[in-house]
């Protein structure tokens, strides 16, 4: 089998090679995980959390060696891999390691007046093996947070890295400089074959991170061993901005939005959204300010917009665009790049419509399309216009009308006059609905994500029979019929509730099989 060859975007330069595992090798890891997974379960939560805070000081100690790997084989900017992969890393362990030992420890339910003298509790269980599939755009964030979830609960991981930006090696040592419990986390590298021989494996669950094609197929190997599956996949975010903004905040907004990571975000701003009233100077400013930011490979750092990873991403931004351009659309900057370079310029582009490919399928590159609207009827409908129901962002002083606007929006995140800032908050759990997947992670939700939610109801020992087991009797029927009328009925009553289960119960001990 051919090696797969790993590359720097910015330089062009092969970094190193991977190999396909084989069939026994693949067998050899899920034996380690399902080995290492009794001893997870094993650990109590304050072990666990510990871990997590031991791998946190590690990565946090070594963070510029890491920010060099990943910028060797993402060729995102330095700053954008510091904020978005070392900082929400770190914050995500804090968070996570601090709330899971009270998160996932065994909760008392509410028990009904008629259960009276039983208990009721919830149990937080592992599922066993979870496998977490992560993307090529952020290989670092993406393939830990939900893995320490994960662990956290008390299942071993199987980790597949993409063979884009595979960080080979890394995050191995980093466990094993936080001494994490061996084989906790495994690290599998490979293509798409062996990330389709790991979901045939009945993992307990797949966690897949990536595009809406891909999903599906995973989603349709995985039913067919009712593997249940968390998907976060793709987005097609829209912005709306309303008349009464600061336009100068929310312009510098809209660029962050759009072209951090180089647009390679699922929740970029794909889809800007501008009162008629300010549409020609918001374009006019957008267009001014993207003309002023800097290429990572043409400037080196510090610099704004680092090259593309994926060379087949750069063909569809160029398809998109072709199209929009034939159908009418104009580019004000960008929309070209170098031959055979990996940096494709920031791009803003307006007269679209909702009918070309730019405005309804995802881009993830440094694009930019701008409508313009009327209406707030009309700004909800064109943002719900859409496959997607990622995120969103809504623009206005008037806060009452921003929540009114949020609520309407078929997305799973909206950020309030801010951008993409849903995700910067651990406490938050993350996910989409249509198009964009289901599921969620981080926060409290999160790592129930990764549990099996085990319900108990706790009686004691003794020679009652209960009033609804048999023998069913005419006695009991008229007995059970008042109790229901006395707990559920328009004249309902404590009192009466009491007074005939009482009577109900005393009947049961007569009428014993």
């Amino acid at each position: 089998m051919t090696d797969i060859s790993v590359t720097n975007p910015l330089s062009g330069q092969v970094l190193y090679q991977l190999a396909e595992p084989s069939p026994e090798e693949l067998q050899q890891v899920r034996e380690r995980a399902r080995s290492a997974q009794e001893r997870v379960a094993g650990l109590s939560l304050n072990q666990r959390a510990n871990a997590v805070i031991r791998l946190q000081h590690v990565i946090h100690a070594q963070k510029e060696q890491i920010l060099d790997r990943i910028v060797s084989e993402t060729g995102k900017s330095r700053f954008d891999a510091l904020s978005s992969e070392i900082f929400g890393c770190l914050d995500a362990c804090e968070h996570l390691a601090r709330i899971a030992p009270t998160a996932l420890a065994d909760q008392q339910a509410h028990t009904p007046l008629v259960l009276m003298g039983k208990k009721s509790r919830i149990w937080f269980e592992p599922l066993g093996t979870v496998l977490v599939i992560a993307p090529w755009n952020y290989p670092f964030y993406q393939i830990l947070v939900p893995a320490l979830s994960a662990f956290l609960a008390g299942n071993a991981v199987l980790l597949k890295p993409s063979e884009l930006t595979p960080l080979k090696g890394l995050i191995e040592d980093l466990l094993k400089a936080a001494d994490f419990p061996e084989h906790a986390l495994q690290l599998v590298y490979g293509g798409k074959a062996t990330g389709q021989a790991l979901v045939e494996a009945r993992p307990e669950l797949i966690f897949f991170t990536g595009s809406v094609a891909s999903g599906k197929k995973i989603m349709a190997t995985a039913a067919q061993n009712l593997t249940p599956v968390v998907l976060e996949l793709g987005g097609k975010d829209p912005m709306l901005v309303f008349e009464d903004v600061n336009l100068e905040r929310t312009v510098n907004g809209a660029l962050w939005g759009a072209l951090t990571t180089a647009g390679q975000s699922c929740t970029s701003v794909e889809r800007l959204y501008v009162h008629q009233s300010l549409y020609k100077r918001c374009v006019e400013l957008l267009k001014s300010k993207m003309e002023k930011l800097r290429a990572v490979s043409q400037t080196g750092e510090p610099a704004e917009i680092g090259n593309m990873t994926a060379p087949f991403q750069l063909e569809t931004i160029e398809a998109q665009l072709a199209e929009a351009v034939a159908e009418g659309a104009q580019i004000l900057c960008g929309g070209q790049r170098t031959k055979d370079s990996m940096y494709f310029p920031p791009t803003l582009v307006v007269d679209v419509h909702h009918g070309m490919k730019l405005m309804r399928e995802e881009t993830f590159g440094p694009v930019l399309a701008v409508m313009a609207f009327e209406t707030e009827a009309e700004a909800i409908a064109l943002a719900n216009d859409s496959p997607y129901g990622l995120s969103a962002s809504v623009w206005s002083a008037d806060l009452a009308r921003a929540e009114r606007v949020a609520r309407q929006l078929k997305v799973g995140n909206v950020s309030i006059n801010n951008v993409m800032l849903t995700e910067a908050n651990p406490a938050l759990p993350f996910g989409g609905i249509k198009a964009s997947g289901f599921g969620r992670y981080k926060g409290v939700w999160g790592l129930e994500t990764f549990c099996n939610l085990k319900s108990v109801l706790i009686d004691s020992q003794n020679g009652k029979i209960e009033a609804n087991w048999f023998p069913y009797t005419p006695e009991r029927y008229r007995l059970f019929s008042q109790l229901t009328a006395a707990l559920f009925s328009a004249q309902k009553s404590l009192l009466k509730t009491l007074l005939t289960g009482l009577k109900l119960e005393s009947q049961a001990q007569k009428e014993k099989l």
